[in-house]
């Protein structure tokens, strides 16, 4: 199992959100932490520990007034540590391979491709084509419904029709290098992990060994107990994520233990 870092961004600062509560209009989202230190500190804390693999997530839409601070920061982060952090949100064809080129190792793309409440292979295969597959991460965040999980897009906000399940986690795994999966019911919320979609995940890396460490999920974690059931899910070839819970950001979690028990 692999810790990965998280840093994500809205309305210019560095931030942990409940990831359902987050909204376009007027760039709302209820905060369990607002940072005083910008993006590139937390990228240069990562570097110092030599922990890689982290996502950098801007989470303003292009049309906000919020949008150019937030990506400023974004791409102070990917200057102070080139070629480790993977960067997501509004990432296109036009503009995945400006990112790469900035410092990202991979661009992270959910809406581009999961457009309309569909997924549109043409798009997916445009982005393989401009970036390689070896640099594109598709982040799959789901949420819970009656017959099952369905990638929600738009920063959360919107429902599709492509449920994260077996069949479809091995359509898309041609396509990519990694998946990022949020649980969004769970998100910044502190009430544990969604044990239901951490197990399918599980089961879905131990079946495709390419994939193992491959698949980060987040959502959720809240103590080591946490960490542990995810670890047990594909025997530790599951990675994780942890925001609010961390001293990093404020939680009661130490950093530093996290670290040691996922190595």
């Amino acid at each position: 199992m692999q810790f990965r870092p998280c840093i994500d961004i809205h309305n210019g600062a560095v931030k942990q959100i409940v990831g359902s509560s987050l909204k376009d209009d007027g760039d709302a989202a209820s905060e369990n932490f607002v940072a005083r230190q910008g993006a590139a500190f937390y990228a240069s804390f990562y570097k110092k520990r030599k922990i890689a693999g982290g996502h950098v997530i801007m989470l303003n839409h292009a049309g906000s007034r919020y949008y150019e601070a937030t990506r400023k920061q974004a791409l102070e982060a990917l200057k102070t540590y080139p070629g480790a952090l993977q960067i997501g949100g509004g990432i296109t064809t036009e503009n995945a391979e400006e990112y790469l080129r900035a410092g990202a190792s991979h661009v992270i793309v959910t809406s581009y491709v999961f457009s309309g409440g569909r997924i549109r292979m043409d798009r997916l295969e445009q982005l393989e084509r401009a970036v390689g597959r070896e640099h594109l991460v598709l982040d799959v965040s789901c949420s819970r419904y009656e017959d099952g999980y369905y990638v929600s897009t738009d920063r959360w906000q919107q429902k599709t029709e492509f449920e994260v399940n077996r069949e479809n986690l091995s359509l898309l795994s041609g396509y990519c290098n990694e998946f990022l999966i949020h649980a969004v019911d769970m998100e910044g919320k502190g009430e544990g992990i969604e044990a239901e979609l951490a197990a399918l995940l599980g089961s879905w890396v131990e079946s495709n060994k390419a994939f193992y460490e491959k698949v980060t999920y987040a959502g959720g974690v809240r103590n080591l107990t946490d960490i542990e059931t995810l670890k047990q899910c594909a025997k530790g070839g599951l990675n994780v994520t942890v925001g609010s819970a961390l001293d990093l950001f404020g939680g009661g979690l130490s950093f530093d233990e996290v670290i040691r028990y996922c190595r």
